[in-house]
């Protein structure tokens, strides 16, 4: 079975986006580990905001992998490697776990990461921890359903002051 892996960039605070979803506090020096970890996935699970945005930076985000993109009002974009999900999340994601494959990564947005966390269908959480606070923004867990226990997996502190946090489930 897949797992599903939560990769993404938090503030001290807990913000995973400024208040106007912005990302210009990240860390963008090093690598801090992102080469092995698009060895470890084939393919995202995202939202249509973050496909959007992830569009933006280019005609096609990520080709080297199949993106699902969680939208009921997203237009299909007709690339090979963009699949739909338009309707029960629940059961086309644990469809995905099944399928033989790689680890995939929750890219995000908000809504599909509290939606993914409360059917507890997330397997590790891989938390790149910025030495920044935002005192606003977009939060990690904005209305958590109910209590989850992670295990601690590794802590890796980088010379700038980010820590990458792996927890599994």
């Amino acid at each position: 079975m897949r797992n599903i892996i939560l990769n993404l960039a938090v503030s001290l605070d807990g913000y995973i986006a400024g208040p106007n979803g912005e990302y210009d506090w990240c860390f963008t020096d090093a690598d801090y580990g992102m080469k092995d970890f698009f060895n470890r996935i084939d393919a995202t699970i995202m939202g249509g905001v973050s496909y959007r945005l992830t569009k933006s930076m280019g005609e096609n985000p990520y080709p080297h992998i199949v993106n699902h993109v969680i939208s009921r009002n997203e237009p299909d974009p007709g690339a090979a490697n963009v699949k739909m999900i338009r309707d029960d999340i629940d059961a086309n994601t644990r469809r995905l776990k099944d399928q033989p494959g790689k680890d995939i990564w929750l890219f995000g947005g908000a809504q599909i990461i509290e939606v993914m966390l409360a059917a507890r269908l997330v397997d590790e959480l891989m938390l790149a921890v910025h030495p920044v606070t935002l005192g606003q923004g977009i939060p990690l867990f904005p209305r958590a359903s109910d209590r989850q226990t992670w295990q601690l997996k590794k802590s890796i502190p980088y010379p700038s002051g980010l820590v990458q946090l792996v927890y599994t489930a």
